[in-house]
C-alpha cells in the first residue's frame, strides 16, 4: 500500500485511480489528518505501507519528519517547481527522492523498488525462490525462465510473500498490503480466495505447493 499526502483532494483521487490500475492499493490524506494518523497508527498498519508519496503541502517538513519517526518505508516527494533550494530542503526533511511532475506511476513504483533495494542492500529487483523468480516492479513472475501470467492481485500477493520470505505473514497483513487498511468495501476473506487460486497455478507449474499456511500463524513461501 502506498500512502499519498496532498492538500488537493482531486490529486489524491487521481493517484488512487492510477495506482489502482497497476494493482497497487493506496490511502490518501490531507497534510493535517495525515500527521495525526501517522503519529497514532498501529505498528501493523504502518508495516503495510510500502512507500509514502508527498505532494503539495504548506509545510512538507511536518509529514516527512512524522514518517521518519515511525517508519523506514521510502518517502518520495513530488515537486511541481524546478527549484534547487526546494529540492535540497526536501532532502533535509528526510525524503529519499524528489521527482519532478508530471511523472508516470510506473516510474514512481520503479523508484520505490530501487530505494527499497538499497535499503535492504539488495542488488537485484527480484527474489528467487527455488525455480521461481519473483519481481518487485510489477512484472509477472518466472518459473524456470518462463513467465507465469497472473492477475494483478495474485501477483501482488506473491510479491508480498517474497519480500517477507523470512517470516510468516497473516491474512490481515496481506489484505492491508494489497487492498489498503481503509478499504471497507472488500471483505478480508477475499485473500483466502486469491491465495487458493495462486497456489493452484503454482502447484500446476512447480509440481508442489510453495506456499505454506498454518492456522493462526499465517503464510510463508517455502525457500
Amino acid at each position: 500500500m502506498i500512502v499519498v499526502v496532498d492538500e488537493r483532494e482531486l490529486v489524491t483521487e487521481g493517484y488512487t485511480s492510477l495506482f489502482g490500475r497497476e494493482g497497487v492499493a493506496t490511502a490518501s490524506f490531507g497534510p493535517g489528518e495525515f500527521s495525526e494518523w501517522v503519529e497514532t497508527a498501529a505498528e501493523d498498519d504502518l508495516k503495510a505501507v510500502s512507500a509514502f508519496l508527498l505532494g503539495q503541502c504548506d509545510t512538507p517538513e511536518k509529514p516527512a519528519r512524522s514518517i521518519r519517526d515511525r517508519s523506514n518505508a521510502p518517502v518520495i516527494a513530488l515537486s511541481e517547481q524546478n527549484s534547487l533550494e526546494d529540492t535540497l530542503r526536501l532532502f533535509e526533511y528526510g525524503v529519499d527522492d524528489v521527482v519532478r511532475k508530471p511523472v508516470h506511476v510506473r516510474e514512481i513504483l520503479a523508484r520505490i523498488a530501487a530505494i527499497s533495494r538499497r535499503t535492504q542492500q539488495q542488488e537485484t529487483n527480484f527474489t528467487e525462490v527455488g525455480p521461481m523468480r519473483i519481481y518487485a516492479d510489477g512484472r509477472d513472475p518466472e518459473i524456470d525462465g518462463e513467465p507465469l501470467p497472473l492477475p494483478r492481485r495474485e501477483r501482488r500477493i506473491l510479491e508480498y510473500l517474497a519480500v517477507n520470505a523470512s517470516r510468516r505473514v497473516t491474512k490481515t497483513q496481506i489484505f492491508n498490503a494489497i487492498y489498503g487498511i481503509f478499504d471497507e468495501e472488500v471483505e478480508e476473506n477475499v485473500v483466502e480466495s486469491h491465495i487458493s487460486k495462486l497456489r493452484k497455478k503454482l502447484r500446476t507449474k512447480l509440481g508442489f505447493d510453495p506456499i505454506e499456511s498454518k492456522r493462526y500463524l499465517g503464510y510463508r513461501l517455502i525457500t
